[in-house]
Formats: C-alpha cells, sequence, structure tokens
C-alpha cells in the first residue's frame, strides 16, 4: 500500500535522479511568487474598498512600488545564490554572518511564513473555485483540507514528481493569464481605455473614507504578500541539476519577470474595467482574477479552463513551502535544535517529517480560520519580511568578510535591499498589528524558545550519556525474567523459549481482568508447559495470577516488576513481551495496541533496573518481497 501511495523506496545514490532543472523549478519553486499575483492586488484592493471607484485607480502606484521592491529582492537574492551554493537561506546567511541567535530568529521567521503560505495559497485557490462554483461556498473549509491532503502526498512522493505534476498546471496558468491581459489590453487601447466588459464586475462601493496615508499603508503592506516566495530559490539551490547556481539564477529571473509581468497586467486592466474586491468569505464573493477573465473573455469554456488553471496554481502555490519548509528544518536539526528526524531523508529522499508537520500546523491553521484568505492575509509576509532584511542584512556583512572582485558593489546592492525590505517590514508590522499581526509578533520569539529549548535538552542528553572509556562487564548483575501471558499461544510459547535463553529464573505472570479469574489459562499452562518441562527434567516456571479489580492491565503489571525489583537488589528485571503481529498493515491496525501500552508503561516507571523486551510472532500472508530483496 505504500508503494502504491508514495511510490517504491529511493536509494541514496538516486538522488541526482530526483534534481530538477529550470523548467520544473519554476513549477515546484515558482509557484508562490507566481500566484500571488492573484491574492496580491486583491488584497491591496480590498483594503481600498472604502475609496469605491477610486479604489482600481490607486492600485496602480502601490504596485509600481512594490514591483520596485521586488525587483531590489531578486537581484539581491541572485548575489546569495552565488555566494551559497550549497542554499543560501535566511537561516544560513544570518547564522554565519550575525551570529546564531539571530540565525534563528530567521528560521523561525521562516517556517512561520512557509506554514501561513501553504494556508494562503489553499484558501485563495479554493476562493477562485467558489467564486466560479456559488454552490461549493459552503463547503470551503472541506475543501481546503482535501486539497491539503493531496498536495501532502504528492510532495512525499519526491519533488522530481512534484515538479512533472505541476509542470502542466504552471504553464497552463500562465499561457491562459497571458491571454486575457493580451486581449484587454488590446481591448482596452483600442476603446481608448474604456472597454466594455462582456460580463459587468459586481459594482464598487461607495465611498465612504477619502485617501490618506494610513490606508495607503495598509493597502501597499497587503500588496506585498506578492513577495513572499523570493526566498524560496535561494533555500533549494541543491535541488537543481549542474550546473545548480545558473540554473537556479534562471529560475530566479524567469519567476520574477513573470511575475512582474502579472501583477503589472492585473493592476491596469482592474482599473480599465473597474474592478474591485468583493468581500471575502460573504456570498456572492467573487475574486479580482475571476472577475478580470470575465470581464475580457465572458464565461463560456475559456473562463472554465483558465478558471481550472487559476485554482490549480494558486492551490499548488503551497508547495513551494513543503519544499523548502522541511529543508529548513533539516538545518535546524543538523545544528540540534530539531530532533535528529528532521534531518534525515524518507524513503522518497525528501524530508518526509517536515512535511508531515508542515501539513499538521497549515491544517490547524486552515480549521482556525475557516479556510477564508483575507482572515490569513494580515499574517502573512511578516515572516517572509523579516526573513529577508536578516538575509540582505548578513550578506552585507559576508561581503565584508570575503572581499572578492565587485565586493562593494555586491555590498551596496544588499544593503539596499535589507533597507528597503527592513523599512516595508516595519510598515508591515505597524499597519497589521491590530488586525492580526500580533499572532506572528508572539509565535516567532515562541518558535525560537522551542528550538532553544530543545538545543539544550539534546545537549543535556549527550553530555549525561558520554562515555570515553572501556566497556565493563565486572557490574554484570543476575537476571531475573518476567513473561506477561494473556492466554496460552504460539506468541507465548516464543516468548517463554526465548526467555529461557536469557536466565534460568523466569517468571509467567497473568494480569486477572476478565470474569474467569485466569482458570483457563491455568489449566492450559499446567497441561502445556508445567507438565511437559517436569517430564523432561527441565524447571518449569509457575504461573502467578496478579489480581485487577478495576480491570486495569498495565499498573498492576507495572508494579509487579517494580516489587521483584525491590526483593532483589542487585537484579535487573527483564519484561519479555510477547508480541504478535499481522504481515499486512490494514489488519494489524485491528488488532490493537496492547504490547505497546505495556511497553510505554514499563519503561516509563524510571526504573532504571526494569529492562523490557519484545518478541514478535507475525502471522497471516506475508507480502510479496521486492525485486533484489528477501522476503521479509
Amino acid at each position: 500500500m505504500a508503494d502504491i501511495l508514495l511510490g517504491p523506496p529511493l536509494a541514496a545514490g538516486q538522488e541526482g535522479h530526483e534534481r530538477i532543472g529550470v523548467g520544473a523549478g519554476l513549477a515546484v519553486l515558482g509557484l508562490d511568487a507566481l500566484s500571488s499575483a492573484a491574492y496580491g492586488p486583491e488584497a491591496a484592493l480590498t483594503m481600498l474598498r472604502p475609496l469605491g471607484p477610486a479604489g482600481p485607480w490607486l492600485l496602480a502606484p502601490i504596485t509600481l512600488a512594490i514591483v520596485l521592491l521586488l525587483v531590489l529582492v531578486a537581484a539581491s537574492y541572485r548575489q546569495t545564490l552565488g555566494a551559497y551554493p550549497n542554499g543560501g537561506g535566511s537561516y544560513t546567511v544570518a547564522r554565519e554572518n550575525l551570529g546564531p541567535r539571530t540565525g534563528l530568529l530567521a528560521a523561525s521567521a521562516l517556517l512561520l511564513d512557509y506554514t501561513l503560505n501553504v494556508a494562503v495559497g489553499i484558501s485563495a485557490g479554493v476562493g477562485m473555485l467558489v467564486s466560479a462554483v456559488p454552490a461549493l461556498h459552503p463547503y470551503t473549509l472541506e475543501l481546503c483540507l482535501g486539497l491539503l491532503g493531496l498536495l501532502t502526498l504528492v510532495n512525499l512522493r519526491g519533488v522530481r514528481e512534484a515538479g512533472a505534476a505541476f509542470l502542466a498546471p504552471t504553464w497552463l496558468f500562465i499561457l491562459t493569464l497571458a491571454v486575457v491581459l493580451a486581449v484587454g489590453a488590446v481591448r482596452a487601447l483600442a476603446s481608448g481605455g474604456a472597454p466594455v466588459a462582456v460580463v459587468p464586475p459586481p459594482a464598487a462601493p461607495a465611498a465612504t473614507q477619502a485617501v490618506g496615508v494610513w490606508l495607503v499603508l495598509r493597502a501597499f503592506a497587503s500588496g506585498c504578500t506578492a513577495l513572499t516566495g523570493v526566498e524560496a530559490i535561494s533555500n533549494a539551490v541543491p535541488v537543481f541539476r549542474a550546473p545548480s547556481v545558473r540554473r537556479a539564477r534562471a529560475t530566479l529571473g524567469l519567476v520574477v519577470g513573470l511575475l512582474v509581468a502579472l501583477l503589472l497586467g492585473v493592476t491596469l486592466l482592474a482599473r480599465a474595467y473597474g474592478v474591485t474586491a468583493t468581500v471575502p468569505g460573504a456570498p456572492g464573493y467573487q475574486s479580482v482574477l475571476s472577475q478580470l477573465i470575465g470581464a475580457v473573455m465572458g464565461r463560456g469554456v475559456f473562463y472554465a479552463v483558465a478558471s481550472a488553471a487559476v485554482l490549480a496554481v494558486l492551490s499548488l502555490s503551497a508547495n513551494t513551502s513543503f519544499t523548502d519548509f522541511p529543508r529548513v528544518c533539516h538545518l535546524l536539526a543538523q545544528d540540534g535544535y530539531l530532533p535528529a528526524g528532521f534531518a534525515h531523508r524518507g524513503r522518497r529522499l525528501g524530508y518526509s517529517r517536515g512535511i508531515v508537520v508542515l501539513a499538521l500546523l497549515a491544517g490547524a491553521l486552515l480549521v482556525a480560520f475557516r479556510g477564508v484568505t483575507d482572515r490569513l492575509i494580515p499574517l502573512f509576509a511578516i515572516g517572509a519580511f523579516l526573513a529577508f532584511t536578516l538575509s540582505q542584512a548578513g550578506m552585507v556583512r559576508h561581503w565584508r568578510r570575503v572581499r572578492p572582485d565587485g565586493a562593494r558593489r555586491a555590498r551596496l546592492l544588499n544593503a539596499a535591499g535589507a533597507l528597503g525590505t527592513g523599512l516595508t517590514f516595519v510598515v508591515l508590522l505597524v499597519s497589521k498589528f491590530a488586525y492580526g499581526a500580533w499572532i506572528s509578533v508572539l509565535l516567532i520569539p515562541l518558535a525560537m524558545g522551542l528550538f532553544t529549548t530543545l538545543q539544550a535538552a539534546a545537549r543535556r542528553a549527550r553530555r549525561e550519556t558520554a562515555l570515553a572509556r572501556p566497556i565493563d562487564l565486572s557490574s554484570e548483575a543476575p537476571l531475573i525474567v518476567v513473561v506477561p501471558v494473556g492466554r496460552w499461544s504460539r506468541a507465548a510459547e516464543r516468548a517463554l523459549v526465548f526467555a529461557f535463553q536469557l536466565s534460568r529464573e523466569v517468571r509467567a505472570v497473568h494480569v486477572v481482568t476478565g470474569e474467569d479469574g485466569g482458570t483457563q489459562l491455568a489449566a492450559d499452562w499446567a497441561r502445556f508447559v508445567e507438565g511437559p518441562l517436569a517430564a523432561r527434567g527441565h524447571p518449569a516456571p509457575h504461573l502467578e495470577l496478579v489480581d485487577s479489580p478495576y480491570r486495569e492491565l498495565v499498573r498492576p503489571l507495572r508494579e509487579y516488576c517494580l516489587q521483584r525489583v525491590r526483593e532483589a537488589p542487585g537484579s535487573v528485571v527483564a519484561v519479555v513481551l510477547p508480541e504478535p503481529l499481522e504481515w499486512r498493515w490494514l489488519p494489524r491496525l485491528a488488532q490493537g495496541h496492547r504490547p505497546e501500552l505495556l511497553r510505554t508503561g514499563l519503561i516509563l516507571s524510571g526504573e532504571p533496573r526494569l529492562v523490557v523486551v519484545s518478541v514478535p510472532l507475525f502471522f497471516g500472508p506475508r507480502p510479496p518481497a521486492r525485486d533484489g530483496q528477501a522476503s521479509p
């Protein structure tokens, strides 16, 4: 079943096969940026709704400022790609140049942004879907969670397969929007800037507010969500085929060029056709792109195809986070800030644990905010711009240390990038603080505290378990073996035989929780164990019955074992657990988890002289062996 869902496992030597080129890189790492052409202008227009019909006109200068900032950030990150060919995300750059604490701040901000990107991308995609099919509006959250599950499954199959799966929707999105923008521009020019919409967009609301600095700043801050995907490529340089830096730079240039064209095109046509934002999450909601496509091309076959492409790309834009979030977790785990499992590759050479954690966090956000994009936007981009600023400031320090040819020009460019993103971060924080950004301000320090605590715990564990001397066998203690028995079975026999190989002092114990008081087991024990062993002159373990009036299992067995420890101060008590297991995973789920509960309860007793050993007995049809592998 795992092979069907996730694909067959890949060997470590096949890592090169999983690397991608520029085309797949656009699909895997560029969708976050490209999709923001859908929700970036809409987020700004939503803030401009109080201006009524004047809102789309003010969007143009705001978008121009966002585009200039985007070009500056992209130029700065182009330098980072060359300076850090093994992956130069904000965490790496800030840690190496500004110190571990600053690096941890950048990582916390990035992880928050990646999590929000998944939730925002999926909710925006579903928003496009319910705009096209209003009957689906009541199922917004369910659709969001379904798309999240699909994305998680695709990414667990590996980077290369994700790129192949997302390439067609990406280019369909680009081509359909290019057609809309080209046709819309031609009609706008032919009509002297006042084209007639094929399907008129909803009328703009009446103006309730005059243009003010605060309103413009809030619209600019919301529109800056269009920049959030630029960081992704710098984190993932190693996923590209050689020459990786050149391919990464080409991908970055392609993504930024397409995004600039889409942002400017959507903005200018929205003004020409009078497209304004509708109330997110309310009945009758229509996304800006849905209105624009309908106004230019009508609501026929092309509208359906274009809407499907926009829906796919908005939903799949979360894939950027599924690529980069696990990589940041991998770096944090290497530095001891996360458990070691985050640093290890899964069956398809991806960092599976990071993928699963990201899916759980994004799912929690979608549930908390009911899958409505506008409710998530105030939290969005805070982490991204903080990471941008720390990364660019780190690069300024990098050029001071390294000083290659052209270091002064590179330092000035990164300094300009740090200044631009830093000022934008302040604007974002101030304008969005009361509308939800305070949550980001709270979560980032909490994440830093969690990472620091985990690192301290890991260092303490290594320090307290460290050993720098030869093995000492002089302290070998006598062994008392306890075998819990529920009924006489093949599993109990296997555990008992193994127990005799460990020690001659074996004790069988049965916790009485049923109404028969263990009489059936006692009879079977006398017939199948004590009698046959006595006939062979072999000492037979006596079956001890432990009463459990409240039908508990773990606590009476734990108390019995701890009593044996107290009775023999110099001995070790080993509990040998019979563990019957089905070969097939689905029937195994129906077996229950009694051995796991017993094992956990005994280990958590905290007694160092209590040891637990599992003796599995597999049964049922065996799964077929894979090529080149023996049957288990």
